[in-house]
């Protein structure tokens, strides 16, 4: 039995056969670049078992390809690999036996118009139901509708009109607070002020910056909380009200509110209080119905505990360290929970945490002015061996854009403890090179040899104290 990899871009394909290798270590992957060489493929390399097809190859039109390959193996799942535009793309797809439509983890797995879509077209949409992507889609709405079930919170205000509503609310929540745009996420447009004259700049910049990203300059105030831990719970729900959490992750090392070290589990915390939260969120989720999959950001200060930050309705970038953790495949399980499974069909009824891991995401940026750093990836070659995982879409010869999120890989490092995984990780950057554009790898290796980020010592601060201390 073999994975057939169908795909006319070099560089593409390698990329999908790095994944599926690295999923499945004991499968024989061959790769082709047109359709037409699959029966001679299969003659000498074996029998399907899976399908990774791209829609555009040179002998195909359309969902043509598609639509041979279920004629020839109706019973072998066909994964369809696109960057098509066109709109009619998803109904193309569907026509030819397409069943379910996964949006992985960008800005379409948060699309509720896209889910209500697929679902009246008779596809699955692989992640929540459109009602809870709405709902807790937008930052306010989430915050009134969590209030509203118990979940602790730091004061805030609604959606504001303007910097002048902004300021009176501002008077009643206490300074310092955080302007956030309402419709956002990743940290971006995000703006601290400790006074009105700060407030007023702040909250012009944050509408410029939210109308661009996320087409709303619809802002709101929320009470800056100093020094916090950044704290995820991984969800998980069936479609008949059960809800599972699975842990969580430390996600406080951040740069301008854009993370760049996660790890699992927390270290420092009081394990009680980590239990309490986890049962309070498996009931409260579970008493609304909420399904499929989904993280709970929440803000921890040993004064305060936890209060609720937002809700990501989508599989996270970060999940790779709870599946290390857990040995959990947690995007096989929101495609089956998403086909209706029941959670004691899906994962264990007690699931276990074992040793500790962490992820550096690697970005293509200068590692001291920080700023974006496209090109051509003229040398790329990315860590092996045990305990290391390397997620990626990029090889060795691709080109980093200057458009949006630049990116190129997360390195996970899993050990027997946070000491033994944080040196792990250490070695596995060293034999990181990468030539043609520059990186955070510096800075990475920075965070990880210092003192405070060694000794739990940490908060959404520490990225900062690393870079005001001499390299």
């Amino acid at each position: 039995m073999a994975i057939y990899v169908i795909d006319d871009h070099p560089l593409m394909r390698e990329a999908v056969v790095m994944l599926l290798r690295r999923v499945r270590p004991g499968s024989d992957v061959v790769e082709l670049s047109q359709l037409s060489d699959l029966d001679r493929a299969v003659a000498t390399k074996g029998a399907p078992e899976l399908f990774c097809l791209d829609l555009k190859l040179p002998d195909t039109v359309g969902v043509s390809g598609v639509k041979l390959l279920k004629d020839l193996y109706p019973e072998i799942p066909l994964a369809v690999i696109s960057a098509t535009p066109a709109a009619d793309v998803e109904e193309w797809c569907r026509e030819a036996g397409a069943a379910a439509g996964n949006p992985c983890y960008g800005f379409m797995s948060e699309n509720a118009t896209l889910d209500e879509a697929g679902q009246q077209q008779g596809l699955c949409f692989i992640g929540p139901s459109p009602r809870w992507i709405r709902a807790l889609g937008h930052k306010t709405q989430a915050r009134a509708f969590m209030a509203g079930q118990g979940m602790p919170q730091a004061p805030s205000s609604p959606v504001l009109a303007s910097s002048d509503e902004a300021l009176v609310a501002a008077a009643r929540i206490g300074y310092p607070v955080l302007v956030k745009p309402a419709g956002g996420g990743g940290g971006i447009g995000m703006l601290p002020a400790r006074d009105a004259q700060e407030l007023a700049a702040a909250w012009a910049k944050a509408s410029g910056i939210a109308a661009k990203f996320f087409g709303t300059a619809e802002l709101y105030l929320e009470r800056l909380i100093e020094a916090p831990r950044h704290i995820e719970f991984q969800v998980l729900g069936d479609r008949h009200g059960e809800v599972r959490i699975l842990f969580e992750r430390d996600c406080s090392v951040q740069r301008r509110h854009q993370k760049v070290l996660e790890e699992a589990r927390p270290v420092g915390i009081p394990e009680a209080q980590l239990a309490d939260m986890r049962l309070l969120l498996s009931g409260l989720l579970a008493r609304i119905g909420y399904d499929v999959i989904g993280t709970v950001e929440m803000l921890y200060t040993p004064q305060d505990g936890f209060v609720f930050l937002e809700m990501n309705t989508r599989l996270q970038v970060e999940h790779a360290v709870t599946e290390e953790i857990t040995g959990i495949d947690i995007v096989e399980a929101q495609i089956r929970l998403a086909a209706g499974m029941h959670m004691r069909q899906v994962l264990p009824t007690q699931p276990q945490a074992s040793g500790h891991a962490i992820e550096a995401r690697i970005y293509a940026e200068d590692p001291v002015r920080f700023l974006p750093s496209p090109g051509p990836l003229a040398r790329l070659e990315l860590p092996t061996g045990d305990a290391i995982r390397v997620d990626t879409g990029y090889a060795q010869g691709a080109s980093v854009t200057p458009f949006y999120d630049p990116m190129i890989a997360k390195l996970v490092a899993h050990g027997h403890d946070r000491m033994d995984a944080i040196a792990r990780l250490q070695a596995a950057l060293t034999q990181t090179p990468v030539e043609g554009v520059k990186t955070n790898i510096p800075f990475i290796q920075r965070i990880l040899a210092h003192a405070d980020f060694g000794a739990g010592r940490i908060d959404t601060g520490i990225a900062q104290r690393v870079l005001s201390t001499q390299p």
